[in-house]
């Protein structure tokens, strides 16, 4: 009885070390939210666009080892506004740092493919000098093809809602 009980932890360490290896090799499954940060992870590079009038520059580029893609937009003014967005199980996250001063935080559902939308929701919100301040409030992002980008972001003031729609296309 000694001998099983040892050959079975010893099988069992064996798992377990087999396992830690194998997620360590990425020989893992792919989960969507990962799929989807690899396609927005597609997005390195610089984009432009106009939204009543006002040019903007964005661009894109992977922080963290990978593990972070960082867009960096600038208005028609030299003021840039920061979003991350990283992966959290099964979701994906955005902390938009706002020209405003505050820092939205927004969570994804369970992604799907980019180009039929990802949409994340507001989960909470740092940095409001008052309760009705200017805030986003969520975000869907479309990748209409690999030049061409749509974001709808939805925001709230003085407790009315609104919606601005940016069409970004890849800089050649």
């Amino acid at each position: 009885m000694k001998n099983g009980l040892r050959d079975l932890a010893a099988a069992v360490a064996l798992l377990s070390v087999a396992g830690a290896l194998s997620a360590q090799t990425g020989s893992a499954p792919v989960t969507k939210s990962q799929a989807a940060f690899k396609q927005l992870s597609s997005l390195i590079g610089d984009w432009e666009g106009v939204e009543d009038g006002v040019p903007f520059r964005v661009s894109y580029t992977l922080s963290g080892a990978g593990t972070a893609l960082m867009e960096e937009v600038r208005p028609g003014d030299p003021k840039a506004m920061i979003t991350m967005f990283i992966v959290d199980g099964d979701h994906l996250v955005a902390t938009h740092y706002c020209v405003v001063g505050n820092q939205p935080q927004m969570v994804s559902g369970v992604p799907d493919d980019l180009h039929r939308g990802v949409t994340f929701s507001l989960a909470r919100i740092t940095g409001m000098k008052t309760p009705g301040a200017w805030h986003n409030t969520g975000m869907t992002f479309t990748l209409e093809d690999n030049d061409h980008l749509t974001q709808h972001w939805t925001y709230l003031y003085k407790g009315q809602a609104g919606s601005t729609d940016f069409h970004y296309t890849r800089k050649k």
